[in-house]
């Protein structure tokens, strides 16, 4: 299960920017994960609830968005989502396509008490 060492990562971040902001305490936390980004959403939500006891997000609620695999066509410029990695252009059934979103994993923003 990486998405524990995707956690263990993300409260590095938390702790470092909550210090910046001499933060009490985390209260919530948004992050964007593409539906291709390998990260399964409720193992995060778990990971998080696990990794959250005696830390400072302690009390923090996790809200995860995603966002679909959105592709577009090099050749006829069509934009379209798509469910996974095999894809063909619906319009011109090229192949030349270019990645939008939908592959990476983003911390949107952090609720935090001062």
């Amino acid at each position: 299960m990486h998405e524990l060492s995707i956690i263990a990562n993300l409260f590095e971040i938390l702790e470092e920017k909550a210090a910046e902001k001499e933060a009490k305490r985390v209260l919530s936390v948004k992050l964007q994960v593409g539906l291709l980004s390998g990260v399964v959403p409720d193992l995060l939500k778990t990971a998080f609830d696990i990794y959250k006891k005696e830390t400072i997000a302690a009390e923090a609620e996790l809200e995860i968005v995603e966002v679909p695999f959105k592709v577009k066509c090099n050749v006829c410029g069509a934009e379209m989502v798509k469910d996974d990695l095999f894809v063909v252009c619906d319009a011109c059934k090229s192949t030349d396509l270019k990645t939008l979103q939908g592959t990476d994993l983003f911390l949107l923003k952090m609720d935090v008490e001062v």
